[in-house]
């Protein structure tokens, strides 16, 4: 009986990509996804992506917001690298965020765990702990600004402590606390939820069965618990970030910036030399701004790469 020859290593590697080609199946997009995608698309081009390409165009001039404008090259950048104000409002800024999400994700992550045990009225208080973050920054702010102004000073002065008879806000080396503290006031709902929605897809059958094993409540947490919510941290950390380091309304409300610069955002600092004349200074800030929120994105989606997280 006849043998055929075989193919070589060459001719079957074609061939099998022929056929690979060949038997592909080609999916045909319906219009209507054309129809959903287009009007989005015109909007965030219009809305987003060409008044952030002019805004990178006069980074490179001295124009002041109206009239005329002559190139300058990099100067502006060269000028806000030597500017101690804006170095002060980046490492606020970020300091400001790092606090903020670590504290915001212990609250929250506790908060869950507790309203998600077998307590009374655990649905009412859900929905309680949830109220702050329907409510606008701004007012918050200045809720807030009263209380930490008027009326803790009062507390204090009736129970005899010194250190915060004095409103907090007008201290350079505390205000930064208050913003803390009003950020994360506002964020622990959201967080919450997100954790909730992990803690509640974990089966009761994992908790028997360390219960028949002997563990604590602690040990449980440690061993169960955080492991399967480890995926819903890193989601809060990524968004609570991403928030932070524009944060502005609220630091608006509450100290505008001050006392002097010490409580003053990137985000604030842009704006402010928007409406003050430095148009293409500050839109070379804004664009290094930008660029390093790109890098922050980049390095976390690095570091969360190829993490098995059960969501």
């Amino acid at each position: 009986m006849a043998i055929a020859p075989s193919l070589s290593k060459s001719a079957y590697a074609s061939e099998t990509r022929s056929t690979s080609r060949t038997r592909r199946p080609r999916f045909k997009v319906e219009p209507i996804y054309y129809a959903f995608l287009t009007p989005t698309l015109l909007l965030f081009t219009v809305a987003i992506t060409v008044p952030a390409a002019l805004g990178i165009f006069f980074s490179f001039t001295n124009y002041a917001g109206f009239g005329d404008f002559a190139f300058t090259g990099l100067t502006n950048y060269i000028a806000v690298f030597q500017d101690p104000a804006i170095g002060a409002s980046y490492v606020f800024t970020l300091a400001f965020s790092v606090v903020t999400v670590i504290l915001v994700n212990i609250a929250a992550l506790a908060l869950a765990v507790g309203l998600s045990s077998n307590i009374r009225y655990k649905t009412a208080l859900r929905g309680v702990f949830v109220i702050p973050m329907v409510i606008s920054g701004i007012v918050i702010a200045y809720v807030f600004s009263f209380l930490f102004s008027n009326s803790l000073p009062a507390a204090a002065s009736a129970v005899g402590f010194a250190p915060l008879e004095q409103s907090i806000l007008a201290n350079p080396d505390l205000a930064w606390i208050s913003i803390v503290l009003v950020t994360a006031w506002q964020s622990i709902p959201g967080s919450l939820l997100i954790y909730l929605a992990g803690l509640l897809a974990i089966p009761s059958e994992v908790y028997e069965a360390g219960s028949l094993d002997g563990a604590n409540a602690w040990q449980k947490f440690r061993a169960i618990t955080f492991p399967l919510v480890a995926g819903y941290v890193v989601i809060n950390t990524v968004l609570g970030f991403k928030n932070y380091i524009n944060a502005y309304d609220i630091i608006v409300g509450l100290t505008d910036g001050g006392p002097g610069t010490a409580t003053r955002s990137v985000a604030m600092t842009i704006f402010t030399g928007f409406t003050s004349g430095d148009y293409a200074y500050q839109m070379a800030n804004a664009t290094l701004f930008f660029v390093l929120a790109v890098v922050i994105s980049v390095l976390q989606l690095r570091v969360t790469r190829g993490k098995a997280f059960s969501l």
